[in-house]
């Protein structure tokens, strides 16, 4: 691959990287208070109610990941091969590692025998399915490596056409959740191909942010200008839309009649549109954080957001264990419904906290950077008489 010259850091990208991981571990954080709480108490419906506001951020994640890719990738003259064994071997040694750390640790920890036997099986159907300890969206992920190529070249064929292309792509999009939602659920999926049968590992039914995420990074600077021209509108939009969450949740449970799992489930044409206004409101209030940067932000501000957001990805890989221990506590405690809705935000910070000690201690320490995409590489330092490694870190990447 020949290198681009003069690419800018999109300090944006950054507080974008945070706010929706943050945003992952919430949901998953309250996911776990939901159920220590009475089934028919106030907190847990309120939590239920709201529930859907937080599905954004998957699906903000889908939209970094090709906005990121595309900026890194698109004016370069590539070697795919080379591409496809970078970031397989990137993502895939954390996908395969975390899948065997934490489910060796859960067994551990439940106090049961290990049968060996029981736990390979049970981990190469892991790796292969990609349904354990919120990995799905790495199966995703790996799809999109494999089709990338063609996204960049149907952008560069169609040169003169990219706004085409995102509206036949969100028009696709409106199709496959109307379908998802009120088609599928009648339909008989058992011999179904997998990735069909289980669509929420299937990168086709997150198309659209992939192909949105390398609109915004083909035309970043027009992009720009649109969003901070109408922000107030957008943001105005964001938040009568996450409102209309709380109606879609009584609209699905009271007169569709569905489950809770359908009731919140991401794939509803509603939520498709509240996460697209989301997601470019999340992209304004980055580019508010690069001005504060430029205005002088608090220095202490901008590394903690620089040290999130470094990690981001390892706060993903690693948030099953400190989330396996939060429902191990919450079990413990016999408390009311309500006092569970206020202990939250502590439960929350101890998630979040927990995630980042273990990422953290990965990126810092070689050679665990392995461990959430940031291998560590070493060279002799020629000052140490002990002939110790001396750390050089990754590079970050855009």
């Amino acid at each position: 691959m020949t290198k681009k010259k003069g690419k800018r850091y999109l300090h944006e990208v950054d507080l974008m990287r945070v706010i929706f991981i943050g945003g992952v571990l919430l949901n998953h954080t309250t996911t776990a208070f939901k159920s220590s709480m009475s089934s028919n108490s106030f907190s847990k419906l309120f939590l239920e109610s709201t529930h859907l506001s937080l599905h954004f951020t998957r699906m903000g994640f889908m939209f970094m990941t090709g906005l990121v890719l595309v900026l890194n990738y698109y004016h370069l003259e590539n070697n795919w091969f080379s591409f496809w064994k970078k970031r397989y071997t990137n993502v895939g040694i954390p996908y395969l590692s975390w899948n065997a750390i934490i489910m060796l640790l859960t067994t551990i920890f439940a106090g049961g025998t290990i049968i060996w036997s029981d736990y390979w099986n049970h981990l190469l159907d892991a790796w292969l399915h990609g349904n354990e300890y919120y990995m799905y969206y790495i199966i995703v992920t790996f799809q999109l490596y494999l089709i990338f190529p063609l996204i960049i070249k149907m952008f560069k064929k169609f040169e003169d056409h990219h706004l085409m292309i995102l509206g036949i792509s969100a028009l696709l999009q409106m199709v496959i959740t109307f379908s998802i939602k009120y088609l599928l659920p009648g339909v008989d999926r058992s011999g179904w191909p997998y990735l069909f049968k289980a669509y929420g590992l299937n990168v086709f039914t997150y198309q659209f942010y992939f192909i949105a995420g390398a609109f915004v990074a083909i035309h970043y600077d027009a992009f720009d200008e649109f969003v901070e021209r109408f922000h107030k509108l957008i943001g105005w939009i964001t938040a009568t839309l996450a409102l209309g969450t709380v109606g879609i949740f009584y609209f699905d449970q009271r007169v569709l009649k569905l489950g809770m799992d359908g009731t919140l489930s991401i794939h509803q044409p509603f939520i498709f549109v509240y996460d697209v206004a989301m997601i470019v409101f999340v992209f304004w209030i980055g580019r508010q954080y690069t001005h504060a940067r430029e205005a002088g932000l608090p220095i202490w501000i901008d590394k903690l957001i620089k040290n999130l957001s470094k990690v981001s990805f390892g706060l993903y890989l690693v948030q099953s264990l400190p989330i396996l221990m939060l429902y191990k506590i919450l079990s413990l405690l016999n408390v009311s419904s309500w006092v569970m809705l206020v202990m939250l935000p502590l439960g929350y910070a101890f998630v979040l906290g927990g995630a980042f000690v273990i990422s953290w201690f990965c990126y810092k320490v070689p050679p665990f950077g392995i461990l959430i995409g940031r291998p560590q590489k070493f060279k002799r330092s020629v000052l140490n008489a002990k002939n110790n490694q001396a750390i050089k870190p990754a590079m970050d990447e855009q």
